[in-house]
């Protein structure tokens, strides 16, 4: 067996290769961008700033107000398509009840590693805490989530040493949502990903969550829809089951008649139920 039960490639690409779990995959891309020039219309968001060294390596802000709680949103796309400026449209409910968001950008495989991705995602959550009150954003209130990929890099947050690396509080994520994500990296080199991925398997053992879960962490929330590959839904199990091993405090919410890509348009509205969900966590529901 290559992985689990899984024999083959063929076996392990109907589960992980994503695009095969909906009728047309473009449609959701689509609806991302058109919904996202509509959140950018509507509000007055901060584009494209830096937060380290590299043109890929910047977010766009979504201010609401001053004192404000903070989202910082990291997309997906399997670390290798995709760019935050295409996930604007999450910043809708949060911001509709005063929540700062913050959509992450990061650079790509095959151009450079996941163990880069998950430093640039660090890096960013860094600027976050530091620049704040720049954007009426509260340092001392950021939640995190993300969706796919962006659920892997949540994840690998919740492990880092602030202190060590950063020198912030050890507490600068007070909750953090992980939808629809991979946390165990070991059956990826044996998919259709690897060519983009170039994983090596030492990178597999860093850059897998649930190999990684911290012994203190922030609340967590698990999300997926019950549309999507039963992969997917049992890769968030076992994260979730991995996670409440150390006691700590974790939920899960599975949202029904929702697939891998539509799961996340409920951050368009402050009622649905995953925005709420979130929202809750921060405080506000």
């Amino acid at each position: 067996m290559l992985y689990r039960n899984f024999a083959t490639q063929e076996e392990l690409d109907a589960q992980y290769d994503l695009s095969r779990s909906v009728p047309d995959v473009d449609v959701y891309s689509a609806f991302y961008e058109r919904e996202s020039e509509k959140a950018r219309a509507a509000f007055d968001p901060r584009l494209g700033l830096p937060f380290g060294p590299t043109l890929a390596e910047h977010v766009d802000v979504y201010p609401a107000g001053e004192d404000a709680p903070v989202f910082v949103y990291v997309h997906g796309g399997y670390w290798s398509r995709r760019t935050g400026r295409e996930f604007g449209f999450v910043a809708r409910g949060p911001v509709s009840r005063g929540v700062a968001t913050v959509v992450t950008n990061y650079a790509l495989c095959p151009d450079v590693t996941i163990d880069e991705i998950v430093r640039q995602t660090r890096a960013a959550v860094a600027w976050v805490y530091r620049n704040a009150p720049s954007f009426g954003g509260d340092p001392e209130r950021i939640h995190v989530a993300g969706h796919s990929a962006g659920a892997h890099l949540v994840a690998m947050l919740l492990s880092t040493d602030w202190e060590g690396l950063y020198g912030l509080p050890a507490d600068v994520v007070k909750g953090a949502a992980a939808v629809s994500g991979i946390f165990d990296l070991v059956p990826l080199p044996y998919t259709f990903l690897q060519p983009k991925l170039q994983l090596t398997w030492d990178q597999v053992l860093r850059n897998s969550p649930i190999l990684h879960v911290p012994d203190v962490a922030p609340p967590l929330l698990v999300a997926y829809g019950n549309d999507e590959p039963e992969e997917i839904q049992r890769q968030s199990e076992d994260f979730l089951t991995a996670w409440r091993s150390k006691s700590l405090a974790a939920d899960r919410i599975v949202i029904p008649g929702k697939n891998h890509y539509d799961v996340i348009d409920g951050f368009l509205d402050a009622d649905s139920p995953l925005c709420s969900a979130v929202l809750g966590r921060v405080g506000l529901e």
